[in-house]
């Protein structure tokens, strides 16, 4: 049998990482889909001859969303403790465990539901709305083990990271 594969790695969390994922997270919803597109159709309804008040609600559409979620990801970061001291993650072929002042949580890879990749992150949704967020800055040489540990043990139908 192999010999057991662990990762190890720090992860400080930023208003810039919780705003990456809030977007990801919006954006490949349906409501967030919907209202880019809604957006979107109204600023091409105004240059195919529509008035100008579909050219200002289809900015105020396209603006609003990503100008709340930039707000939202600053006060959550702000509310949160969590997120003042660095989290410890630790991928052993049992599952993910993170630790933080001595407190240690951990979750076994099936219960996991998807993990997923942005331009600037990994992320690991623990449940639908819950993930924890791996800034590809923080893992840094470290990047290419973590996806290879997510991929290894979690289903590929759960895995849509794109290196």
């Amino acid at each position: 049998m192999d010999a057991e594969m662990e990762v190890e790695f720090d992860i400080k969390m930023t208003p810039g990482a919780l705003y990456d994922y809030l977007l990801f997270h919006t954006y490949t919803s349906a409501s967030g889909l919907l209202g880019a597109i809604v957006g979107a159709l109204l600023v091409v309804a105004f240059f195919m001859g529509a008035n100008v008040l579909c050219l200002i609600m289809g900015i105020i559409v396209l603006v609003y969303l990503p100008w709340t979620l930039f707000l939202k990801s600053r006060q959550q970061f702000l509310a949160n403790s969590a997120f003042k001291e660095p989290l410890h993650y630790k991928m052993t072929d049992d599952g993910i465990e993170v630790s933080q002042n001595g407190e240690v949580q951990s979750q076994k890879w099936e219960d996991l539901y998807k993990a997923v990749s942005t331009p600037r992150s990994l992320i690991v949704y623990t449940s639908r709305v819950n993930a924890a967020i791996f800034p590809k800055g923080d893992l840094g040489d470290k990047t290419s083990a973590v996806i290879q540990m997510i991929s290894t043990h979690m289903s590929p139908k759960k895995v849509k990271i794109r290196s």
